[in-house]
């Protein structure tokens, strides 16, 4: 799935994330998630694991609206995120950023219709 959604998918970046999706029909619905850091900006993996707990925590808190929109199509909707700052986040940022980013996840889910 992981390569589909590199290669077929759709992306857009909103700083600091590079956000990879598929949104195709299924049978029913399906929401998956995965984040990502690069090791190349980030060499301890203590670092790395806290900004994808971090990014995990933040999309788990705002995802509603975005499973609301799929509630009523049966649609699969698979996320990739890829964390590209350089610096270690603060918690609020992230937070700011992944609503942001979920926010123009829906209009362009709802443009698809």
């Amino acid at each position: 799935m992981i390569e589909q959604l590199f290669s077929e998918g759709k992306k857009f970046v909103i700083a600091p994330f590079s956000v990879f999706y598929i949104y195709e029909k299924k049978e029913n619905l399906s929401l998956q998630f995965s984040a990502g850091v690069s090791s190349k900006n980030f060499k301890k993996a203590v670092d790395r694991n806290r900004i994808k707990r971090v990014m995990r925590e933040t999309y788990r808190l705002q995802k509603k609206e975005l499973q609301e929109k799929l509630k009523g199509q049966n649609n699969q909707l698979s996320i990739f995120i890829i964390y590209t700052g350089k610096e270690l986040p603060r918690y609020k940022e992230l937070n700011n950023k992944m609503g942001i980013l979920l926010d123009k996840l829906c209009v362009i889910l709802s443009e698809k219709k």
